[in-house]
């Protein structure tokens, strides 16, 4: 029974998640145009601040810095919390840059005629999904996971940069939201190995 609850979740995921991904590439369009009619220098200023602090390495130190403290701070659960986030944040980027390279779609600011156009390594051809999006949304989704408490909070940085990423023209909607499912994704893979440790009583010398 728990098998087949297990798959139902899984399956109801995999539906949910294809639905939203089909409906943001129906409202591509409109999204850029809402973006390209809202612009002002102030903003795009901000969100571009936004976009240069919130690339993968930006995340990646972070989550060494944390884990330096909680090392020496001797919890051994935010060791393992914070690791889970380094770990879900790599695999997210890899998968990523896999799918990236592989679909070779177009940036928004790219004047081409064909929007998607097979393997190419050019950063103007490396749209889909975003990078930036699926980095911060694996590393911050695993904390969200391990303490909601805690994490919850600071889900906002990762849709900030998601719409930082459309607001520059650098993305589409549908690049993000597909990077945040990415995300998601490597987060849960991420939490499922550090949750055990951090139940058991006997792998904690101090909270």
């Amino acid at each position: 029974m728990t098998a087949v609850r297990a798959f139902r979740w899984w399956y109801l995921w995999f539906v949910a998640a294809a639905l939203l991904l089909l409906a943001s590439f129906y409202f591509d369009a409109a999204t850029q145009a809402w973006m390209a009619q809202h612009q002002s220098a102030g903003v795009r200023s901000f969100m571009r601040a936004v976009s240069r602090f919130g690339d993968w390495p930006e995340h990646v130190g972070l989550g060494l810095i944390l884990l330096g403290v909680a090392y020496f701070r001797r919890s051994k659960k935010w060791m393992r919390i914070f690791a889970a986030m380094i770990l879900a944040c790599a695999l997210a980027g890899a998968a990523a840059r896999v799918i990236k390279i592989s679909t070779g779609r177009a940036r928004p600011d790219v004047q081409t005629e064909a929007g998607w156009n097979g393997p190419r390594f050019s950063y103007r051809y490396n749209a889909f999904p975003s990078g930036h999006t699926v980095a911060s949304t694996a590393f911050f989704a695993t904390l969200a996971l391990a303490s909601w408490r805690i994490g919850l909070g600071f889900l906002f940085i990762p849709l900030l940069i998601a719409f930082s990423r459309m607001y520059i023209a650098a993305h589409y909607l549908s690049d993000v939201v597909c990077a945040s499912l990415i995300g998601v994704l490597c987060a849960y893979f991420a939490a499922r190995w550090i949750f055990p440790a951090i139940r058991n009583p006997k792998s904690e010398i101090r909270n």
